[in-house]
């Protein structure tokens, strides 16, 4: 299975869209992301990035008002990132996002199509503790390395956590 085939197992298309358009516009500043990525709190990162200073992004992404709207869990992601990105398509409404129970202070929101995106908000920096960053940047690399090895080779997903034995 490719990278491109996770990520389309784990998103609807509408969102796999603003994904694919805010992935370019991140790599084009240097932030590597990976789609849904588990948190230790039991939730689920649409998407988290990697800047080139070792902060981390996360970026919500929302397809549908309703979907923005019922959505309670995403302050949940706060205490895992340096800076929060709403992603949304151009033809949602966004003025939700500007008020205070979406901590516009906080929140950036990204705009974004199946091509390219373009930040209209940017997200306050809110420096992770050292320790939790250290924490979540092995997470992250170790989660990319596991569905890279997964991409490569299906047989090596028989071994999802490992024994550790070798060390």
């Amino acid at each position: 299975m490719s990278l491109t085939q996770r990520a389309e197992d784990m998103l609807a298309p509408d969102a796999l869209a603003v994904a694919r358009g805010i992935a370019r516009l991140f790599a084009r500043n240097g932030i590597w992301c990976l789609p849904e990525m588990p948190l230790r709190n039991n939730r689920r990162a649409d998407l988290m990035g990697l800047d080139e200073n070792g902060r981390i992004v996360i970026v919500e992404i929302k397809v549908s008002r309703a979907d923005l709207l019922g959505d309670s869990k995403w302050p949940d992601y706060l205490e895992f990132c340096d800076r929060f990105f709403w992603g949304v398509p151009p033809e949602l409404d966004r003025t939700p996002l500007d008020g205070e129970a979406y901590l516009p202070t906080r929140s950036g929101i990204i705009i974004a199509d199946g091509y390219d995106a373009e930040i209209v908000r940017p997200a306050a920096l809110a420096p992770l503790a050292a320790a939790r960053r250290k924490k979540e940047v092995e997470r992250l690399a170790r989660t990319a390395m596991r569905r890279i090895c997964f991409a490569g080779d299906p047989a090596c997903a028989e071994h999802q956590e490992g024994t550790g034995a070798i060390a």
